[in-house]
């Protein structure tokens, strides 16, 4: 019987950059929970929006509609940058969910006011992986990650202060 033969090594992507490897792969890295977290939060949020109920329901399912599509806007960016470095991104449902730190909620009924409650911790703690992220990029002289950053940090800090906001008397 004749051995089997092996396939040949897919090719790697090489994509110019000027970062040093392990710089950028730090970077990388540093993204990718990000973009985990990110559609994690996307999902959750979506998931809010669908099954939202109560006296504010028309107003709680509009702002977790916006808040959705303006997570997923950045999920796109999240993954160019990624590759902007030389690397590669999270490539299925299984991935995200190995480097998510933002938990799932599969409970049957939520609160709405349980609901603004958890996403705005949610929006706070991609925050925090916000300024991770950023302190790494500063670390490997990304500048353009850093600038990118600037603007998604701001954006999950003005979905935490509307989700503060709308709970108040909720």
């Amino acid at each position: 019987m004749a051995p089997k033969k092996s396939k040949p090594a897919a090719p790697k992507l090489k994509t110019p950059t000027d970062l040093a490897s392990n710089e950028a792969k730090t970077v990388a890295q540093a993204l990718n929970g990000l973009l985990a977290d990110s559609y994690a939060l996307y999902l959750k949020t979506k998931n809010f929006h669908w099954h939202v109920s109560g006296p504010h329901f028309r107003d709680y399912h509009l702002l977790f509609d916006e808040q959705a599509a303006e997570i997923l806007a950045t999920t796109d960016l999240i993954a160019e940058r990624v590759r902007k470095t030389g690397n590669v991104t999270l490539r299925s449902v299984g991935d995200i969910s190995r480097h998510q730190t933002i938990k799932d909620n599969d409970a049957e009924f939520v609160a709405a006011k349980d609901m603004l409650d958890e996403l705005r911790e949610d929006n706070l703690a991609l925050v925090q992986t916000l300024r991770a992220v950023k302190e790494a990029a500063a670390a490997a002289g990304d500048n353009a990650t850093e600038g990118s950053v600037d603007d998604w940090t701001d954006q999950a800090e003005q979905r935490a202060w509307f989700l503060f906001e709308s709970s108040r008397g909720a």
